[in-house]
C-alpha cells in the first residue's frame, strides 16, 4: 500500500495537478492538506471517475483536509481531534485495510511567542493524547500531514536561519514533535534517508525552489507495528515544478504486505 501527503494549497486551484498526479504515481491512499473549500465543493465526483473515493473536511478560504482510497473503502471515519473544541478543519482520520491513517495539518504558528503560536502547543499536545488513544485501539498506524515543523538541523536548508527560536523549528515545537514520536511513532523518510538536504516545502519567493531554499515539513509516520513493513519512502519533488505549483511536495511511504 502506498500512502502519500500532499499540501495541495487549494484544491480549487491544484486540482489539474492532483488528477495528473493521481494518474502517474498511482497511490492507493493520500491524505490532502488546505484544500480550501466547503464540503459542497469538493470534487468528490472527479475524483471517483479517477478511481477513488473520498472523504473530507473543508472551510472556506482556509485550512480543509480530505483523504482518498483507490479502489478501497475508508472506514471509521473520525473528523477533529476528539475532546478538543476547534472549529479550524485540520484533521481527519479513516481505516483503509486495516491501517489507521490520521491525516493532520498542523498548526502554522505565525511567530513564537504569539498567540497563534500557543495554539500550536495547545494543538499538538491535543493530538498527542487522541494518538495514543489511537495507537491502543489500532496498533497499525499511518499518522501523515503538513506538520508545520521541520524535524532537525537536517530538514532546513539553513540551521543559522532556522534556529531554536524560529517559528517551524523551535525548541518547543521540536520538543512537541518528539513526544509524538515517542508514543512509539517513527519518520518513515529517516527510516531510508539519513542525509540531510532533502526538503518538502520551498517559499515561493527569491526563487526558493530553484535554489533548493526548502524545509522538510511534510512527514509520513508510521508506528512500530509498521516499521519493517515501511519498505520505502520519499519526497515527490516533480509536482513543484510544474506552471502554478503547491509550494509543497507530495512524500510518501510504502508498505509491504
Amino acid at each position: 500500500m502506498k500512502i502519500a501527503s500532499w499540501n495541495v494549497n487549494s484544491l480549487n486551484v491544484r486540482l489539474p495537478h492532483l488528477e495528473q498526479w493521481l494518474a502517474e504515481a498511482r497511490p492507493d491512499v493520500v491524505g490532502l492538506q488546505e484544500t480550501k473549500l466547503e464540503d459542497h465543493k469538493f470534487p468528490d465526483a472527479v475524483l471517483a471517475g479517477l478511481g477513488y473515493r473520498s472523504v473530507f473536511a473543508g472551510q472556506k478560504t482556509y485550512n480543509g483536509v480530505a483523504l482518498l482510497a483507490r479502489d478501497r473503502a475508508l472506514e471509521d471515519v473520525a473528523i477533529g481531534i476528539p475532546g478538543f473544541d476547534d472549529a479550524q478543519r485540520r484533521a481527519i482520520a479513516a481505516t483503509v485495510d486495516g491501517v489507521r491513517i490520521v491525516n493532520l495539518y498542523v498548526v502554522n504558528g505565525q511567530d513564537v511567542g504569539t498567540e497563534k503560536y500557543d495554539y500550536k502547543l495547545r494543538w499538538l499536545d491535543a493530538v498527542h493524547g487522541w494518538l495514543a488513544d489511537e495507537l491502543k485501539a489500532h496498533p497499525k498506524l499511518v499518522v501523515l500531514g503538513d506538520f508545520n515543523i521541520a524535524p532537525d538541523d537536517r530538514d532546513v536548508h539553513d540551521p543559522a536561519i532556522w534556529n531554536d527560536a524560529s517559528i517551524l523549528t523551535s525548541t518547543a515545537e521540536r520538543a512537541a514533535l518528539g513526544r509524538l514520536l515517542d508514543l512509539g511513532l517513527h519518520d518513515a523518510y529517516r527510516l531510508h534517508h539519513a542525509e540531510g538536504g532533502f526538503f518538502s516545502w520551498w517559499d515561493y519567493r527569491q526563487a526558493g525552489f530553484r535554489r533548493n531554499l526548502g524545509l522538510r515539513i511534510d512527514l509520513a509516520l508510521v508506528s512500530d507495528a509498521l516499521r519493517v513493513q515501511a519498505v520505502a519512502a520519499d519526497i515527490d519533488r516533480t509536482p513543484r515544478t510544474w506552471d502554478r505549483p503547491s509550494d509543497h511536495a507530495p512524500v510518501w511511504v510504502e508498505l509491504a504486505d
